[in-house]
């Protein structure tokens, strides 16, 4: 139980406690969301990007399996008729997951069992610990699109899964971003793949956190062979960020 409470403590103090951040937030996705717009969080975790999105008058809906989470996003938007929580995980098709919950780490928890054992090697996880997996409902990016309209914006940040998550995607969306994780560099090459077999894109890179473009890369968007030699030089560095897409094309 204390487990439990350090995680979710931690996670608030990381995503709601830093003075600044909502502010920079919102100036960076301003790039993506306005008044109106729809937005996807899957991987919403503590909310803060839904609460940044809000604060851009973006409807959200927010996908969390986790059921802490999931009751702190309740608590935080239950009265906000512009915010969709939806209690389950996303893949290439329906059915049910099995979810890897770290409790000391909640950040952590995933889906996907490669990506466990991908990184369980790596020096930033030595310490991480996931108990038995817990079944959760698994649906779709189409899915979604059906119930709630085309995201001007989808975020997919789902350690590892995020290939799978994109594989239940049959359309382009306007804009979208997938967490890189250097000690899980083929998945996020994979789920480059699956962005680029949707149609056709730009893309730049965000170091963890920072609400700001890569300092080190070109001061544009790139092309697929551009990011994908980007994150091969970032990738000894061993720190983690997000892949932003937008179409090129309607």
């Amino acid at each position: 139980m204390l487990t439990r409470a350090f995680g979710i403590a931690r996670s608030l103090a990381m995503y709601h406690g830093i003075p600044g951040r909502q502010r920079r937030m919102r100036r960076f996705y301003g790039r993506f969301l306005g008044p109106g717009d729809l937005a996807f969080d899957v991987g919403a975790h503590a909310g803060n990007r839904v609460r940044a999105w809000r604060g851009l008058g973006a409807r959200v809906v927010a996908v969390e399996p986790q059921p802490d989470f999931v009751r702190l996003l309740r608590l935080f938007f239950g009265r906000d008729a512009d915010v969709t929580v939806l209690p389950a995980a996303l893949g290439a098709e329906p059915g049910v997951a099995r979810l890897g919950i770290s409790r000391a780490t909640p950040t952590v928890s995933t889906v996907s069992a490669d990506w466990r054992a991908a990184v369980a090697d790596d020096e930033g996880f030595a310490a991480v610990r996931w108990e038995d997996p817990v079944p959760v409902p698994l649906t779709t990016l189409d899915a979604l699109v059906v119930e709630h309209g085309v995201p001007a914006f989808c975020k997919i940040d789902v350690e590892g899964y995020e290939p799978e998550v994109l594989a239940g995607l049959s359309r382009p969306l306007p804009a979208l971003s997938f967490e890189y994780l250097p000690a899980a560099h083929d998945a996020a090459l994979d789920a480059l793949a699956r962005v680029e077999a949707l149609g056709s894109y730009e893309y730049r890179y965000s170091p963890i956190e920072t609400m700001r473009w890569d300092p080190t890369a070109p001061d544009r968007w790139l092309d697929a062979g551009e990011l994908e030699a980007l994150l091969g030089r970032r990738r000894p560095a061993g720190r983690s960020g997000d892949v932003y897409a937008r179409r090129t094309t309607v």
